[in-house]
Formats: C-alpha cells, structure tokens, sequence
C-alpha cells in the first residue's frame, strides 16, 4: 500500500544508541499525538488476544549533523509543514512541562537540534530531507 503521506524522524548521528532510541519514541507518539489517524487498528493474535495498534505506516528514521537538522528545520518551515522537536536540554528535564519550558527559552536560530519528526505529503517530506541517509 502506498500511502499519501510521509513519516520521517531525523535523529542526530553522534547520539547514543539510547538518545536516539528516546528521540526517534519521543517524536513518534508526537506525531501521532496531533495527528491521532496515523493510529491504526488494533491488533489481535491467534488466541484472540488484542494488542495496542501501531502507527499505521512505514517511519523513516534519518540521520543527520546539527546543521543538517538546522536545514531540515528551516526546510520544513518554509514549507508550511510544523516540525515536532527534541533539543539536547530535554535529555535533562523529566517532564512535559519543563520540556516545553526548556524550548521555550532558546531563540529558533540557537536550539541544540537532536531531532526532528515531520508528517506530510510525500513529495514535500521528501525535499525537506534531500541529501539525508537512512539512520543505520
């Protein structure tokens, strides 16, 4: 099935296999959180046993520099398409509150980029992350 729309997670490349784990989750349940049709059915075994639903279609996780995410970043604004962030301070802060309170006091040009999640139309996601490679 070829899907209207694109999902793609950038995480910055010299995280650690937990940072970028935590980011690439982050950003995903973002997603998901303003866009809830990403969701798809739930899941249920042979024994009839249900299970939580998945996003409903591929996530192409990227990686990228800190200027690549900055580019990304600048890309999908020109765009019209709202990115979901994550910034290195979040890595300190244990909740949503002071996640947003971190964001909130850096200036677009000086945010310490980690990672980014972007959901829209396939051709627009795909000249938001040209020149990327798939994470690894």
């Amino acid at each position: 099935m070829r899907y209207d729309t694109k999902i793609a997670i950038v995480v910055r490349e010299n995280l650690a296999p937990w940072q970028k784990l935590n980011v690439a989750s982050f950003l995903a349940g973002g997603l998901v959180g303003v866009s809830p049709e990403l969701a798809g059915e739930p899941y249920r075994d042979g024994s009839g046993r249900f299970y939580g639903p998945l996003i409903r279609q591929p996530v192409l996780i990227f990686a990228a520099t800190g200027e690549q995410l900055r580019q990304v970043l600048k890309r999908a604004q020109d765009r019209g398409v709202r990115p979901h962030l994550y910034t290195s301070e979040l890595f300190s802060t244990g909740n949503d509150i002071d996640n947003r309170a971190a964001v909130a006091a850096v200036p677009t040009a000086e945010l310490d980029l980690v990672g980014l999640g972007l959901h829209a139309e396939r051709k627009e996601i795909d000249k938001i992350v040209k020149g990327l490679a798939l994470h690894g």
